[in-house]
């Protein structure tokens, strides 16, 4: 009888495909407020990706998340439309489309729309989990 201990749980092989924006649903995290929407398109859920996870985000006037930090998560977020308040380690920022920030790890960040249009933005995270 073979041993089934020492065996690891194998993902299914993640698959290159185009995918539309249009398939996903927009979600509210936890810590997210007032409309601060995203749409987890990359994923170890949506796609196998294990150490990524890509995502579209719309913050509706007003909404923002709280200020938070990741002990081992890199974040990268992309500016697109709108503007809002981000604050990073001691220092606050205002941020427009075609701006990105780096946020390493154990840097608190929390993110405001101030504008009167929706922010919307790109995040790059790695790894998934803390």
């Amino acid at each position: 009888m073979a041993n089934n201990r020492n065996k690891r749980a194998v993902s299914p092989p993640a698959k290159a495909r185009v995918r539309e924006l249009a398939e996903f649903l927009w979600e509210q995290s936890p810590g997210h407020f007032g409309g601060a929407l995203s749409k987890v398109l990359v994923s170890d859920k949506t796609e196998g990706a294990r150490d990524l996870d890509f995502r579209i985000s719309t913050y509706e006037p007003a909404a923002y998340v709280q200020t938070h930090v990741h002990e081992a998560k890199q974040q990268i977020y992309y500016f697109l439309a709108g503007e809002g308040l981000l604050e990073f380690g001691d220092k606050k920022q205002i941020v427009r489309p075609q701006q990105f920030i780096f946020i390493p790890p154990r840097v608190p960040h929390g993110l405001h729309n101030t504008g009167v249009d929706n922010l919307v933005f790109m995040v790059i995270t790695t790894p998934v989990r803390d």
